[in-house]
């Protein structure tokens, strides 16, 4: 199954890095490790790990962290940390050694990806009775001060600047166990992030449906940026902050060695 991969260009990585919301991460590496015993001295890989946030959370949980992604700009701007070290590669190919992680993680990517091929290459990667967490983080568009601003989000925000398309897979026990997995557990999680009116604007800059009308030629960052906070400001009805909340499904899935 070929899936169209969307990159995150627009704007550039520098901008991605500022914008995006690294709150979210380290309470979710704390609920991986609720669910899956990780002995001292355990490897993980991050796949499509963007900047690196996400892989600066998993150091809690882990003893070294190996990160990959595919954009270079990406990889230039994630941070420089002790026990996280970084490859350039795509999830479906990535030039390490068969068996020598115990837990696979990736976020927001497995829509984009050729789904066979990266369940294939994450079983070469895991070793014996290891884990992959996929799992998503998204903005619902729900603001806790005023409910107008989830309207506003689904109507006028996306009639003029449309989703890119993109396939989301359903993925249960069965796709799991013909791909050389155990399903052993799914759960939804909702997180709460503060934004002014500003960290808001440049958060949504970074969504897909904005890179492809600057990227596509059809609006610039800067006018995409001055209706933005046109539109904005009056939700946040003289708000100096507001809250957000993010939410996603997290799947826990085991290798299979018998497969």
């Amino acid at each position: 199954m070929t899936q169209e991969r969307w990159q995150l260009t627009g704007g550039g990585p520098d901008s991605y890095e500022r914008y995006q919301v690294p709150s979210v991460f380290e309470p979710l590496a704390r609920m991986f490790l609720q669910r899956i015993a990780l002995r001292p001295g355990q490897r993980v890989l991050d796949v499509a790990c963007g900047t690196g946030l996400s892989s600066l959370a998993l150091k809690a949980i882990a003893q070294h962290v190996v990160a990959v992604d595919i954009s270079s700009g990406m990889i230039a701007n994630a941070p420089r940390e002790s026990r996280i070290s970084y490859a350039i590669a795509a999830a479906e190919h990535i030039p390490l050694k068969a068996r020598s992680f115990d837990l696979l993680t990736i976020s927001s990517a497995f829509h984009w990806l050729n789904r066979e091929a990266f369940l294939a290459e994450a079983r070469r990667l895991l070793r014996t009775d290891a884990w992959l967490i996929v799992y998503d983080n998204y903005f619902t568009a729900r603001m806790e001060e005023n409910a107008e601003f989830e309207s506003w989000l689904r109507g006028t925000h996306i009639q003029k600047y449309p989703t890119p398309p993109r396939h989301y897979p359903t993925f249960g026990e069965e796709d799991a166990r013909s791909l050389g997995f155990q399903f052993v557990d799914q759960e939804r999680y909702e997180n709460r992030v503060r934004f002014t009116i500003d960290a808001l604007i440049d958060y949504l800059v970074t969504q897909s449906n904005v890179i492809a009308a600057v990227e596509g030629g059809r609006d610039s960052i800067d006018s995409v940026n001055t209706w933005l906070r046109q539109q904005i400001t009056p939700l946040f009805k003289n708000l100096s902050q507001a809250t957000f909340i993010f939410a996603g499904p997290i799947w826990y899935l085991k290798k299979n060695d018998s497969a």
